[in-house]
């Protein structure tokens, strides 16, 4: 399985959005600060993710958020609700 994630960052509050095949352990990465992208920002918690069959579909949802289309805008707008 592969997994598509977003996950907010405790320190400013800004979402990042990745995907892996591993969960448990990319979240431990991000907040051991192994991550490039994401070194200054820890701690993190996972506020959303789906699972995908395929690493091509996990891929494709993550390059559609990252494009902020309604998609993200919309998913986003969801958890807030939610929270």
């Amino acid at each position: 399985m592969y997994y598509l994630y977003l996950l907010k960052s405790r320190k400013d509050g800004k979402l990042y959005i990745g995907y892996t095949n591993n969960l448990n352990r990319r979240l431990k990465q991000h907040n051991s600060g192994e991550v490039f992208s994401t070194k200054g920002r820890c701690p993190f918690v996972i506020i959303y993710y789906e699972a995908y069959a395929s690493k091509k579909d996990a891929m494709k949802r993550e390059k559609n958020l990252k494009l902020f289309s309604k998609a993200y805008y919309g998913l986003k707008r969801r958890l807030i609700n939610s929270i």
